[in-house]
């Protein structure tokens, strides 16, 4: 009998316990675009990403431990709403890579991008200072390639500075992050 109140009770903490874990998730839920709408300076994707641009940033794992550095050299154009961003990588281990990005203005201030390592199409929008899509890239990964969701949002800080900070997911847990500044001359 006492064993059985006992396990009674371990379940019900354990209950009580999970209950108020999903509480705390639902209270740190992300931002939206809608949240941000009103704050300056305004992130005019087309504007900002037109001409050369300089990006730093670190891979991290979902610990927070940084995995990779690399350097970013772009040069974006575009011609009306249909626009060109050619990404090359430079990693710390030397390794190189080139994502060229093929992206399409919509109305009401989204966007549509797609590139070779994209999986499917990137859906995105502009609100207020910030850049917010969602894509999937394939990846090289021990030897083949594996498909990460990225969650990506960019924050116009100056007219100068774009800070980026992606989310990595697979099978919709996050697995880690990474965090870019552009700098536009």
């Amino acid at each position: 009998m006492k064993a059985a109140l006992g396990n009674q009770r371990r379940r019900a903490l354990g209950a009580a316990t999970t209950l108020a874990g999903l509480a705390l998730l639902g209270g740190c839920a992300g931002p939206t675009l809608q949240d941000l709408a009103s704050q300056r300076p305004l992130f005019d994707f087309k504007q900002y990403f037109n001409g050369d641009l300089l990006a730093h940033g670190v891979v991290t794992d979902r610990g927070g431990k940084v995995l990779r550095r690399f350097v970013v050299t772009m040069r974006c154009s575009w011609i009306g709403d249909a626009g060109t961003l050619d990404e090359r990588f430079t990693y710390d281990d030397g390794e190189r890579q080139q994502r060229i990005w093929r992206i399409q203005a919509l109305p009401d201030g989204r966007f549509s991008g797609s590139a070779d390592d994209v999986v499917g199409e990137a859906l995105g929008a502009e609100s207020g200072p910030a850049f917010h899509w969602r894509y999937t890239l394939k990846l090289p990964y021990r030897g083949a390639t594996i498909d990460l969701q990225f969650d990506d949002w960019m924050y116009r800080v100056d007219k100068h500075t774009v800070i980026n900070k992606a989310a990595m997911s697979k099978f919709g847990v996050r697995v880690g992050d990474v965090t870019l500044s552009f700098t536009k001359p």
